[in-house]
């Protein structure tokens, strides 16, 4: 479990840089300004939980019940929240409109929140 989730964290890590860089470069002419901020939150969210992970992936201090709960909350919170907020913010370079999947967007905040709660409570249940 430990190197699935090392794997994924590596992987996230990557597409976050690669997307950060392409929304202050590729981007920058294409949406508003307000939609490229929007953009980067979704970036930074998905790169603290990449941190996240590696964190989880590499601590004794998690047990592997946990961890797996944790990798599956957290996997699904940033498809969820970072990739929705991804579309949101270029929906006018897209013929679909987006905004009709936006529920999905705070499904995915709450999965993430619920990941870090789960790693919480395991930490206070911990003996020693």
């Amino acid at each position: 479990m430990n190197r699935k989730i090392l794997v994924a964290a590596a992987v996230l890590g990557i597409i976050a840089i690669a997307l950060g860089a392409f929304g202050a470069h590729g981007l920058k002419k294409l949406i508003e300004p307000e939609m490229l901020i929007t953009f980067e939150t979704g970036v930074r969210y998905q790169m603290y939980h990449a941190l996240f992970l590696l964190f989880v992936g590499t601590t004794p201090l998690v047990s592997e019940k946990t961890k797996k709960i944790v990798f599956i909350l957290t996997l699904t919170g940033v498809l969820f929240f970072s990739v929705s907020i991804y579309f949101l913010a270029c929906n006018t370079l897209f013929s679909f409109d987006f905004r009709k999947i936006g529920i999905i967007t705070p499904v995915g905040g709450l999965l993430l929140i619920a990941a870090w709660g789960v790693l919480l409570l395991n930490l206070i249940k911990r003996k020693g």
